[in-house]
């Protein structure tokens, strides 16, 4: 029989009630129910207020404040109208988490009655404390002073709970002197940037409509479900949101029975309940299917403008979360839960478009005669050569350091995969020679009843960090639990700085006498001489891929985050960021600062949870299992039976290795050093992470031989299968 507190916690979930199916509603009634969209602005301003604030939103037009008060009351208004008598000015600070600073509508007047009032100025600005929220030095307690501003490109919304409605307003958030604290600013920054660039570009190709360019990112969201009544027993997954111990289950993911099976009752009602949730939000939630391994699963959004997205998949963190304690689970979106299976990646599906030219990542049919997508698809490829590093880095943490390089995430070497058509159009390019690109042709499956269809001209590689999808790049090798803001701030300022190149060439090609389609065959043939080495469409787990990406192409291969968040310190990063507008040097230095320190501290806080679970839980079930065992080598001796003592024997020296290892893991915390986060976070890979690793191993040997009644831990196989 399992320790009593598993037994209750399994009784509990088999006599767990069924959660009830939302209400069905048309996608009509629901879509945007709670947002403060386009549409009901217009109902509710002025026609010239109106078109002010629709400038501002879709051509990136300058902020009329004279308008804000209109908007404030409209929005107001519509608000209260629903029932919320609080707002709440949202912000994305360095934490990777969201931050909101909620005021009521409520102004007391001097009768003892009182009013709701929002004014433009409330609606505008808003002033958190600046100095406790991670900033890398910027803002000290003494030097406290922050503030919020409205964001009106990302829509407000009504944020409901059982406790109450709250009008929400996406912001960014500044020092008092100017500096970015958060993620919003630099990314919109990114965005800006990117529009400058891609429209200098589209202007030497011969277009004059430009409609403004923006980034768009689609971001598949992985994560697992675990029973909440598990929770209380795990506290490595309640305080870090992973389990430091566990010996595998003996079955895992090796039947590949997982990935896109039916999906269990009782989570496709919590999917349902998260999707009605979402969609009142404006949210387009367009895929739910279960992930490879066992109680992994996946949800994943139409793809938006990059910063409506990366507001939106916060937004889709946090309903996963909340609505998952509801249905008797608890989401988890570590990137590495579960030892020895898949982890959960936020692929994030990247381009860049306007209304006016449509997808510039877009090939068309023939992609040899498309000269915009060739050029583009060129400035990225120039891109990440010359800034993988860079790409490493922004998704760099001490969770996603778990994840990388197998178990389908891609390796922590940054290459460009771009499918077999294109990669053999880039490198005729390069030959010299461009002749034509192959067709994917028809798919025959030799049954009359069933249709031809056409074939993709190119495979696909899971094994790729940056692979080309068809008309974006998908970044494969950003977190589950990581916001999408920093990833789109990379890739949009590396393109941005290839595209300022590349329109250098052009300009200085056709100065000397060269066509438009001579120069531009020959800055891609450049870009492809000089950078054609980050192109990769084989095995990225392959060990001959990692030996001929360092010893011949000269790639970097950055394992942990002590190895790639350094590179923001780099004087050809700092120079990038400051160069194209979107971090000063300043601002990257405190990134840099804020991030190292997390990965310090998360080690840290794993490390004395792991002290904790072993002293506290694990070696008095051990010792008490040792104590059974010598009574019954007692017995077997007075029996006159011959005493079987290896199993006694096995357990007394894993048992006395994790006493040293422990010891040895409590000394290294201590010695941490103190003089600098680069030194602290070299000392958490190099040191503490290989003892907790030793303390791991031996636990989980502890575990398949120590008695099951006497276990305190809830296993692999009761928190990966019980449903």
């Amino acid at each position: 029989m399992p320790s009593p507190n598993r037994f209750s916690a399994i009784q509990q979930i088999a006599g767990r009630p069924p959660v009830p199916t939302p209400e069905v509603e048309s996608l009509e009634s629901l879509w945007a129910r709670d947002v403060f969209t386009l549409a009901k602005m217009k109902d509710a301003l002025p026609k010239a207020a109106f078109k002010s604030i629709q400038r501002t939103i879709r051509d990136g037009g300058k902020l009329d404040l004279s308008v804000a008060d209109m908007v404030a009351q409209a929005m107001k208004d519509w608000a209260m109208n629903r029932g919320a008598l609080y707002y709440a000015h949202v912000f994305y600070p360095l934490t990777s988490l969201t931050a909101e600073k909620h005021d009521g509508f409520i102004v007391p007047q001097g009768d003892g009655t009182a009013l709701a009032e929002f004014s433009g100025k409330l609606l505008v600005q808003g002033e958190p404390d600046g100095s406790s929220f991670p900033n890398g030095g910027i803002r000290t307690t003494f030097e406290a002073r922050g503030y919020t501003a409205w964001d009106v490109t990302s829509p407000a919304y009504l944020m409901e709970t059982e406790n109450g409605i709250t009008l929400c307003i996406p912001t960014v958030f500044v020092s008092w002197t100017g500096e970015a604290l958060d993620k919003k600013t630099p990314l919109l920054r990114s965005n800006a940037t990117l529009n400058k660039q891609a429209q200098r570009l589209l202007r030497l190709l011969g277009e004059e409509t430009i409609a403004p360019i923006n980034s768009s990112c689609g971001a598949e969201q992985e994560y697992f479900l675990v029973d909440s009544a598990f929770l209380p027993l795990r506290q490595d997954l309640m305080l870090t949101g992973r389990t430091l111990l566990g010996a595998p289950s003996a079955k895992g993911q090796q039947f590949d029975d997982h990935y896109f099976g039916a999906i269990p009752e009782r989570v496709q009602v919590f999917m349902q309940d998260v999707e009605h949730r979402l969609y009142r939000l404006g949210i387009p939630a367009k895929t739910r299917h279960n992930e490879v391994a066992p109680g992994q699963f996946e949800i994943a959004p139409y793809f938006e403008a990059a910063n409506v997205a990366t507001d939106h998949q916060q937004l889709i963190m946090t309903v996963l979360k909340n609505t998952a304690k509801k249905h008797g689970f608890t989401c988890l979106l570590h990137e590495k839960p579960f030892e020895g299976i898949n982890g959960s990646g936020k692929h994030v599906n990247w381009s860049l478009g306007n209304s006016s030219q449509g997808n510039l990542l877009d090939p068309g049919k023939t992609p040899h005669e498309n000269m915009q997508f060739l050029l583009f698809c060129a400035a990225v490829i120039r891109g990440v050569h010359l800034y993988g590093p860079l790409m490493r880095a922004v998704i760099a943490s001490a969770s996603n350091d778990h994840r990388l390089g197998a178990n389908e995430a891609p390796p922590a070497i940054i290459s460009v995969y771009l499918g077999s058509q294109l990669e053999d159009v880039f490198n005729q390019i390069r030959a010299g020679d461009l002749k034509a690109s192959t067709d994917g042709g028809l798919m025959s499956l030799g049954i009359d009843t069933l249709p031809e269809f056409p074939k993709d001209p190119g495979d696909r590689n899971r094994t790729s960090p940056f692979a080309f999808t068809g008309n974006r790049f998908e970044f494969r090798a950003v977190g589950s639990g990581q916001s999408v803001a920093g990833p789109l701030i990379a890739l949009n300022t590396l393109l941005s700085d290839s595209i300022s190149w590349v329109c250098d060439q052009l300009e200085s090609r056709m100065a000397g006498g060269a066509t438009l389609d001579a120069a531009a065959m020959g800055t891609i043939q450049q870009i492809m001489n000089e950078h054609g080495a980050v192109v990769f469409g084989g095995d990225g787990y392959s060990e001959a891929w990692h030996r001929m990406a360092v010893e011949e192409r000269h790639l970097e291969n950055l394992p942990t985050t002590a190895d790639s968040l350094p590179v923001l310190t780099r004087p050809q990063v700092r120079d990038l960021f400051d160069r194209m507008g979107v971090l000063s040097p300043v601002e990257l230095e405190s990134r840099f600062e804020v991030y190292g320190e997390q990965y310090v501290l998360a080690i840290e806080v794993e490390a004395k949870v792991l002290l904790r679970m072993t002293r506290t839980q694990v070696y008095p079930a051990v010792m008490e299992y040792l104590d059974a065992l010598a009574q019954s080598l007692r017995d077997q001796e007075y029996l006159g039976l011959p005493p079987d003592r290896s199993s006694a024997g096995k357990v007394a020296q894993l048992n006395q290795s994790l006493l040293a290892e422990c010891a040895a893991l409590e000394s290294a915390i201590a010695e941490t050093p103190e003089d600098g986060v680069e030194a602290s976070m070299r000392h958490c890979a190099d040191v503490i992470l290989p003892l907790m690793t030793r303390i791991r191993e031996a636990v989980d040997g502890l575990e398949i031989i120590v008695a099951d009644d006497l276990w305190p831990l809830p296993t692999y196989q009761e928190m990966l299968f019980s449903r």
